[in-house]
């Protein structure tokens, strides 16, 4: 295959090749010749460049050392002027203090003179006192002899010493002082006698009359409404196992007479009576009668009642206006509701208490706030006293203390039935307003003659025992104090005497709480010097 192009073959001759070669060296020569060239004028250039910069720079520079030199020049000129100021105003204020000075100098020069002038007065002052001392001393002297021949007078007329003419009149004195004391004392003694004895009156007849409380009291027993007498039969079941199952499970007497629709529950305890009486119209209402569902109904109601009594007590503090309480004490408080105090209700005689209480405190000045809560926990050991040994008060007061109650609180419960000293103003309070709700007319409802026959009867059981001489019912039945000859009784028959008493009015009487039996024993000798 051909090639697409033809080759021309080039031919030189040695003259054409010597003319190549000359020029190319002319080229070449030419060529280095202008890079030379061309870098002498670069260098040029760059030279000029520079001095024009060096030249700028240097003219700059000038400008720069001008600007300075003037901006130094005016910075001195401005010091020079503020140097100048301050120099102005320390020479003023120099200028000032000289003047004040001079015046200050003026007035110690016045003072001066003053001095001068006061010290010559006290001078001449000071001459005029030494001569008239000298005078009274003078006189004094005088006195003195005049006086000296009065005494002597005085003691050849009398026929006295100085020291028994003293003794006398300071007798006599003495004497004329202790009279009118006397007689000072006795009066204001009576008249503040009269003064309390009024204001006592009128502050109870005032705290009566501006609590009024309605009064309801509670009996022994409860009826419980029944439709027919057959239900009598029921209740009563077969072979009388419901009957006996419910007072068991209650612990309270079922009185089934020949009373039409009514069934009676008799117990002391009004807290048990009052469940019975609740359980028993459930199942009268239900119907299913037998001894497990008397269970079920009686514990069913005694949670009921432990509500009831916890909102008793809840209600019956906000009704007094007293916060704070434990829950146990609300508790307690509630169950008195449930408890009476010879007819009258526990739980309201202590809201009137706390309530007069309150306005007694409020009339002398005192915290009515303590004084309620006084009132309203003073009984507060009726709820407990059937749980604990001793009397309501020990009873409340000990629950109180332990339950954080104040100091006031405790002593009043301790304390207002008048068994110990009163060491509180509180306290005095509570014992007048709780005798004030008790004997009012309408609180007890319990005649005067059951009142006499009850505390007849305990003073008859206690005389009908050997060796008793005398018995004396004190704190309204609460306490029975027996009295027995010391040659008929010794110390260990005394015990069993005041043992045997305490049972025989266990076994003879009903009453609430608790009875204090107290024997006295003792020997008294009577010899008459002639």
């Amino acid at each position: 295959m051909e090639p697409p192009y033809t080759v021309i073959p080039l031919a030189l001759t040695a003259e054409e090749v010597i003319w190549v070669v000359m020029a190319t060296i002319f080229g070449a020569v030419l060529a280095v010749v202008l890079v030379k060239v061309l870098d002498r004028l670069r260098e040029r250039d760059a030279e000029t460049k520079a001095r024009e910069i060096i030249t700028r720079a240097e003219r700059e520079a000038a400008a720069r050392g001008k600007e300075f030199e003037l901006e130094l020049k005016e910075t001195a000129i401005k010091q020079q002027e503020e140097m100048e100021r301050e120099l102005n105003k320390a020479r003023s204020e120099l200028h000032e203090r000289e003047r004040h000075l001079d015046k200050r100098q003026d007035h110690f020069d016045q003072q001066t003179e003053q001095l001068l002038k006061q010290q010559k007065m006290v001078e001449t002052t000071q001459r005029k006192l030494a001569e008239k001392i000298e005078e009274a001393e003078r006189r004094n002297e005088e006195l003195d002899k005049l006086l000296g021949l009065q005494r002597q007078t005085l003691h050849q007329l009398s026929g006295l010493s100085r020291a028994d003419a003293t003794d006398r009149l300071l007798k006599g004195l003495d004497q004329e002082l202790q009279n009118e004391t006397g007689s000072l004392i006795l009066k204001h003694e009576q008249r503040m006698a009269e003064v309390l004895d009024q204001k006592t009156r009128e502050l109870l007849v005032t705290s009566l009359q501006r609590y009024a409380a309605a009064h309801t009291a509670d009996t022994t027993t409860s009826t419980v409404d029944i439709p027919n007498d057959e239900m009598k039969g029921r209740i009563i079941g077969r072979e009388g196992r419901n009957i006996r199952a419910f007072e068991k499970a209650t612990g309270v007497d079922v009185i089934i007479d020949d009373t039409p629709g009514v069934v009676i529950v008799s117990a002391f305890d009004t807290v048990r009576r009052e469940i019975a009486r609740m359980s028993l119209a459930k199942l009268i209402a239900d119907g299913r009668i037998h001894p497990s569902r008397i269970e079920e109904i009686v514990a069913e109601t005694q949670k009921e009642m432990e509500q009831q009594i916890q909102k008793a007590g809840v209600e019956a503090a906000q009704e007094a206006g007293v916060g704070g309480l434990h829950e146990r004490i609300i508790h307690l408080l509630g169950r008195l509701k449930f408890r009476t105090s010879y007819s009258q209700n526990v739980l309201r005689h202590s809201i009137e208490v706390a309530f007069m209480s309150s306005m007694m405190a409020e009339e002398l000045g005192m915290d009515p706030k303590i004084a309620r809560r006084c009132g309203l926990l003073h009984d507060i050991g009726k709820a407990a006293d059937h749980e604990a040994e001793g009397g309501h008060p020990k009873i409340g007061a000990d629950l109180l203390k332990r339950y954080g109650e104040k100091a006031e609180v405790v002593h009043a419960a301790l304390g207002h039935h008048d068994d110990l000293r009163i060491e509180n103003p509180y306290t005095v309070l509570v014992a007048a307003a709780d005798a004030c709700s008790a004997s009012r007319p309408g609180a007890r409802r319990e005649s005067l003659e059951r009142y006499i026959k009850r505390m007849t009867e305990l003073e008859a059981i206690a005389g009908g025992f050997p060796g008793v001489r005398q018995a004396f019912a004190i704190s309204a039945g609460r306490e029975l104090r027996v009295l027995v000859g010391a040659r008929d009784t010794d110390d260990a028959s005394a015990a069993k005497v005041c043992h045997d008493i305490a049972r025989a009015l266990e076994q003879q009487l009903t009453y609430p709480g608790e009875i204090k039996v107290t024997l006295l024993r003792e020997v008294r000798v009577t010899e008459m010097a002639r």
